[in-house]
Formats: C-alpha cells, structure tokens, sequence
C-alpha cells in the first residue's frame, strides 16, 4: 500500500504567514533542499527566525545558496517573486551578483559585516534603476560549528537617501536665495547657538557664515547688545512671535536703525526648538516716518478722528477700500490707501477720483462708472492710479453698486504686473543673447586677424618711406598694401553680414556658398591649432530658411566643437544630400529631399546621460562664464522651425557629430544678366561731382583721386552745405557722391532731398556700416561700400553717368 501523504498541519513551517503557505505548498524535492523533513534542525530554526519576523530578512542555504524569505521580503523581490522561493541566490539577483557576490563570501568565511546606504543597480521593473540598501549579513552555522550559509537583514534607504540628497540641493538653494536678499537672516537653536547664518552677517557684524554658525550669539553681541535683547529671546523660545526695533550703528558710527523679528520654530512634538532671525535696515523709512510725523502731526490726528468709527475690517484690511458717486466723487477711503497710494482720508474726500486715474485709463473708468449706475458689478476692474509722489500704480478693483453709490474694494498690483512685462523684455532679450554670445566669440580672433593685417600694411609703408627703393620692390610693397586692404574689407563684411539684426524673413539660399562664406571664419572662431576641412559638393543645395539664422546656427555648432576639443583638434564641415531625416528622439524617419550639413569634431565626446538634454535651453556641461547654454538650443529651434531636425551621434574619447538637416526645395530660376559693369573711367572728361564727405581725410582722397581721373569735383562737409550748393547751381553738376553717416542729415535724407528738388540729377552712397543701411537697405541708391578703390569709384561714377545721358536722351 502507498503511505498516506503528510497532512498539511504536520508540514513545515507552520506558520509565516504567505510565505509560509509557499512554502508548505512548495515542491522541495525538485530542489537541492530536499524534502523539508530531511532539513537539517539549524535550517529550520533559521528558517523559523526568519518567517516570525517583522524584519525584511533572507537566508540562503547550502551549496547552492537556496533563498528563503519573509513576507516582508517579498516586495523587494518585485517581479522574481514567482521563482524566488528556493532558488540559488546567484540566479535570483544575477543584476547585482557582481556586487553583492564579495559580501556572500565574506559572510561564508565566517565573518559578519554591515552596510548602510549601500548603492546597487537593479532591474526590479524590467529597466535598471539606482537603489540603496542597508544590509546585515552574517554566517549561518549548522550542528557542528560548520558555515552551511548567509543570513540577512535587509532594509531599502533609497527614499531615504534620494530625500536627504533632495534637501541637501534644497538647503544649497536657500542659501543662495536668502544670501541675495537685503536681510540678515540666521537660525539660533535653545541654547542660543547660531546654527545657519546668510551672508549679511559679513555687513552687521563683519563676520563670514562660516565663522558666526556654531557660535553663542555672545561671541557675537556685547553685554548691552544680549542685554537689549534677552527678553526677546525668552519670549520666542516660550513660542511667540517677537518685533524690535533697536538703534545698531555702522561700524564706522553712521547711524542704523535695525527692524528685528523673531520667529519660533516647533519640531514635530510641538516643542520650540529654536528661533529664526530676520534683520531689515529700515533706517531710511524710520528717517522719512520721522519728518513726516513732524509735519503731519495736525492731519493725523483729524484722520485719527474721523476714522474711529469704521469698523475693524475696514480699518485694517490691506487692499484700499473706496465708496464714491457714480460721478467719481469720492466719499469714504479706508486708511490702506494711506500705504499703498500715499493719499490721506483728508485729501482724498469729497476730491474726483478721476483726477488721480492714469489720463490712459480715464475713459475706460468713466465707461465703468456708467455701467455701475445701471447696476453692473465687477469682479475685476483694473486702471492705474497716482501716487502722492507723482507715479502710478495699477490697482485691481472689485465694484458693487448700491444706494446710489460704488462700494469697491482694490488690491494693488503693480508689481505682479511689472514682473510680467519684465518676463517678456527678458524673452525677447534672450533670442538675442545667444546670437551675442556668438559675436562676442568672434571678437578676439577678429582683433587678431585685424593686428596681423594692419602689420603687413604698418611693415610695408616704413619700406616705402626708405630712399632709394627700387621701383620693383615698391610695386610689390603698394600690392601687399592693397592685397591686405582687400582681405579686411572682405574680413568686416563676413562680421557685419553675421551681425546682421533687421527683421529675418526666410529666403532660398545655396547652402554651399553659406557654408563657404561662413568657412571663411571659422579660422578665426578655432583658432590656430585646429585644422579646419570644409567639404562642399560641386552640385548646389537651395533650401528655403532664415540664412542669418542658418549662418548662427553652424557657428554655434562649431564653437560648440570647439569648445569640445579643448581648442586643439580636426573640424570637419561637409555637406551632402539626404534622402531622409533618420529617426529621432522617438520619432519615425521622414522621407523627402534634404540638405544635411554634417559638423564634426574630435573632441571629448557627450555622456549618454547628456545626450538627451542637450537641446535644452539653458542646459550646459560647461563651467560658469564658458557658455548660457542656448547655443544648441538655437541650432534645434532653427532647424525645427524650418521643417528640418538635427541629429547628434557622440563617442566619449573620440568626438561628436551634428548633423542638422533642412528641406530642401528645387533650384531658383537663374536671373537675367545684370547690365555689363563700365569700365573704369581714365578720363573723367570734366565730368562735375559733388562730393558729400564730412570725414577730411576720405573728402581729400575722393577729391584728389577724382581730379587725376579728370573730374571736377566740389566739396562740402555736410548736407546743409551740398544743399546751398546745389540751390546756387545745380545744372553745373552731373552726379552727387555723398557719404551716408555724417552730423545732422544723413546721407540718405539728403538723396531723398536732392531727388524731390533735382529729380535728374543722380545720387550715388558710400558707406562702411549703417544700422539704416542695415535695416532698410539703399532705397533706390547706388551704394559704393568702403574701403574702395579709386577704380570702383570711378566706374560707379560712369555708370550713374550713363544713366543720367540715357534719362536726358529719352526726355529729349
């Protein structure tokens, strides 16, 4: 016969609640445990120890480490509960074994160990998370002394420490907060031991934080200073809140009168365990209360008088309370209006109140009035108000009407209102602020560029002042001076074109020749000792986007590699077509036509944790003063915004690459051929110009170049002068040549001016940078840009000649 199965009141363990019924239920002969009847009598007290108690507890058993656990175990198991039970404990927590495993062996050669806060990596929920452990382990000894396993004792602190990192970062922001507020600022606990002390102590008591916390306020305060405030002491740490005004001079004897408050701090029993301090210097008030109490005196004891019959809420609410006809007399105030507008009762009763309304706001208000006599009421109604010293507030009301008269309640707002404005000149600040910081990269390797260039120039005219220097080496000395002109003027055009602030519009551009126009400084952006390969593509590229916010953009991805790289390294810039923009960020790939241009860098790469958050605005690795953090932030905004993206692959130790990619749209239609350029004019043939320079240098060169090409020339010194000119004669001129930046009238007012007076007679500009330029462009003008060359100003001389002929010949 088969032997009758063991009931389950027989089974081990009896008790251990969930566990427990597991366990009993549990298949052990599939285990290297065995049945639990063959388990040795040490396993079953361990396993007994463990089940009965509160504690979070394990063992692990034999060779093969078998896991036995508690009910309160459990939750820590998360998803390897279902096959915890009995399994080798190297399997059950294969994502920390690494750590764990030193501890288990340390525990199996017999030696016990602790540790708190432990930190381990662990999937519990499938993805890995950072947690923290305390742990108890200690060696498992079986009926004859010999170690058969580990018991442990564990207990999660990742709350715990994730909470007392989170208030460490909380207490250094306060710190920061409340060492930029005009206020001392300190903590002193029952023993009248400073215990947090702001940066103000250095003013009061020239005393850092760091040498008054862990002081007694003794060390700090002379007898009569403890003396006067001993009894405030007291009373805050009985739990009451305490106010004091003491006199506290300036070390150097000027006069400061101190505004003291004392608030009690209860722990969570309720007991007071020390006092918070908070210190205003309100010498200046207390100096204006003073004059005023002098002056006043009389009107304050009327304004007592006539008060003492309001009620308490009307007496002392904060917001000013106002009861007036429809027609804006004024018949009651509340003394709030006294604080917030500086208006006495006896000033303001029986006065218009619309004489005290902002002259922008007196209609809207006289509107308002007009509806409260219909009965309207209004939740809010919001007009500016003068204050006694002659500035405005903005005071939000809340109207009744009733008996023929506005009941309403108002609640100044000013600075609420202030701050909300000021948060939109601060956004329209910041789109600027990092096109700024690109410019400000620019300026050092600008002023570089320029001293090498003004050497060359500085080198190669003291050669030319040497006697006796053959015509050869003259030539080649007036060729490197005109060579080195070439390069600055074509140097202060990239920087004005990137400095650009106008209104910025999208516009198809060939992104090959950008890059290659913004390629031109890069050299100087890097500096020297990167090597620098921009790779453009014979076949153009036209996309349709904003090109000055393009040109920042790739600035900004290349100060950003540089920065990278330590500014030493290789910059690659290469463009290429895309078929597609690759997924990112979560988002499936996009087919189409693109223009990718890809920067890449040698430099220390992006941490994985970075990756992400790199495009946020603000976000930088950098150190403080090396960057606002809105470089990259700009370069996504851009390519979003023009229908593209931008992609970001990075290997720590051995560089990054951005990607940015845009739309790209079919090729413009190739414009009509401009009019054939003149040619330079040899022979001005006694063509007459008038000359507009206020600069005595450039009007002599103009002038003297001018008549060696034999034309005659007039000057004068600004556009009052041309303008008597002209009155006097103007058929015996054929063109006017006017700078655009002189005192007085600009030049381009003045060609506004000679063509509504001499509508034939042509104007020609020159100009090395006009913001109106700039914003405006040359209505209609030929613009000569300097520096230029006496032979660009004489062709564009001929060429406004020629049109003036062709003009005269079709008038004829």
């Amino acid at each position: 016969m088969l032997a009758e199965p063991t009931s389950r009141t027989d089974a081990f363990p009896r008790a251990g609640g969930e566990t427990g019924a597991l366990m009993r239920a549990h298949d052990w002969e599939r285990t290297a445990l065995g049945a639990p009847s063959g388990w040795p009598a040490a396993l079953k007290v361990a396993v007994n120890l463990v089940l009965g108690s509160p504690e979070s507890m394990f063992l692990a058993w034999g060779p093969d480490l078998a896991c036995l656990y508690n009910d309160t175990y459990r939750p820590i198991l998360g998803p390897r509960l279902p096959h915890a039970l009995g399994a080798p404990l190297r399997v059950l927590w294969s994502d920390v074994w690494d750590q764990v495993r030193p501890i288990i062996e340390m525990a199996l050669a017999g030696t016990a160990s602790r540790y708190d806060d432990l930190p381990l990596t662990m999937a519990r929920h499938g993805v890995e998370e950072q947690t923290w452990w305390s742990f108890s382990y200690s060696p498992l000894f079986d009926e004859d002394g010999a170690v058969v396993g580990v018991f442990c004792v564990s207990n999660e602190t990742t709350q715990r420490v994730l909470s007392e990192r989170a208030l460490r970062a909380r207490e250094a922001e306060l710190l920061l907060i409340t060492d930029t507020l005009p206020l001392l600022i300190a903590f002193i606990d029952r023993d009248l031991v400073y215990r947090f002390a702001n940066k103000a102590y250095e003013d009061w008591f020239d005393r850092s934080p760091e040498e008054v916390v862990g002081r007694h306020v003794r060390d700090l305060l002379d007898d009569e200073g403890l003396a006067a405030r001993r009894a405030a002491f007291d009373t805050a740490l009985a739990g009451d809140q305490v106010r004091l005004e003491l006199d506290w001079p300036h070390r150097d004897g000027r006069p400061r009168v101190a505004d003291i408050r004392y608030l009690p701090r209860r722990a969570e029993d309720g007991a007071v365990d020390g006092f918070y301090v908070y210190v205003l210097d309100v010498t200046d008030r207390k100096q204006v209360e003073h004059l005023l109490r002098e002056t006043n005196e009389t009107l304050e004891r009327r304004v007592a008088e006539r008060t003492s019959d309001r009620n308490a809420l009307w007496q002392l609410s904060s917001d000013i309370m106002l009861r007036c006809g429809f027609d804006g007399i004024i018949v009651a105030v509340n003394p709030a209006w006294t604080s917030v507008l500086g208006w006495s009762e006896g000033e303001l009763v029986g006065r218009n109140l619309f004489e005290l309304i902002h002259p922008d706001d007196v209609e809207h208000t006289v509107e308002g009035a007009q509806s409260s006599s219909e009965g309207h009421s209004f939740a809010r109604f919001d007009n500016r108000y003068r204050h006694k010293d002659g500035g405005y507030r903005w005071i939000s009301w809340s109207t009744r009407p009733d008996a023929g008269v506005i009941n309403a309640v108002g609640r100044d707002f000013t600075v609420e209102r202030e701050r909300a404005e000021a948060l939109v000149v601060a956004e329209e600040a910041l789109r600027q602020a990092q096109k700024m910081e690109a410019i400000g990269q620019l300026t050092g390797g600008v002023a570089h560029d320029f001293n090498n260039l003004l050497t060359v120039i500085k080198s190669s005219t003291d050669l030319l002042k040497r006697p006796d220097l053959p015509d050869a080496r003259r030539l080649r000395y007036v060729g490197a001076i005109s060579d080195t002109v070439e390069r600055a003027a074509k140097l202060t055009g990239q920087l004005l074109a990137f400095a650009r602030r106008q209104a910025l519009k999208p516009e198809v551009f060939e992104v090959g020749q950008s890059l290659t126009s913004v390629g031109d400084m890069v050299g100087t952006l890097t500096g020297s000792r990167i090597a620098v390969d921009v790779r453009v593509p014979n076949a153009a590229g036209f996309v349709n986007a904003d090109p000055s916010q393009f040109d920042t953009a790739v600035v900004n991805m290349v100060i950003n590699a540089r920065d990278a790289m330590g500014g030493e390294g290789r910059l690659v810039i290469e463009m290429r077509e895309a078929a597609e923009i690759p997924g990112l960020r979560e988002h499936d790939a996009i087919r189409g036509a693109f223009v990718a241009v890809a920067i890449s860098d040698t430099g220390a790469g992006i941490a994985e944790g970075d990756i992400e958050r790199i495009f946020e605005p603000f976000f930088t690795t950098k150190g403080v003063g090396h960057g606002t953090g809105l470089g990259l932030s700009q370069v996504f905004g851009f390519a979003k915004q023009s229908g593209g993206d931008v992609a970001v692959e990075s290997e720590v130790g051995r560089g990054t690459t951005f990607t940015l990619y845009l739309p790209r749209v079919p090729d413009p239609v190739t414009p009509a051929a401009a009019d054939a350029e003149p040619e330079p004019l040899v022979d001005g043939h006694g063509t007459c110009v008038l000359v507009v320079e206020d600069n005595v240098d450039v009007g002599a060169f103009a002038t003297q170049s001018l008549a060696e090409l034999g034309y005659a020339t007039v000057w004068a010194e600004n556009a009052d002068q041309a303008l008597a000119e002209l009155a006097r004669d103007a058929g015996r001129f054929d063109v006017v040549f006017s700078d655009v930046v002189m005192p007085g009238m600009n030049g381009i007012d003045l060609g506004h001016e000679i063509r509504r007076r001499h509508h034939d007679l042509p104007v020609v500009l020159t100009s090395g940078y006009s913001h109106v330029l700039a914003k405006n462009g040359t209505y209609g003008f030929e613009l000569l840009h300097k520096p230029y060359s006496v032979e660009e100003l004489s062709r564009i001389l001929r060429k406004a000649g020629i049109w003036r002929r062709r003009k005269g010949l079709l008038g004829a």
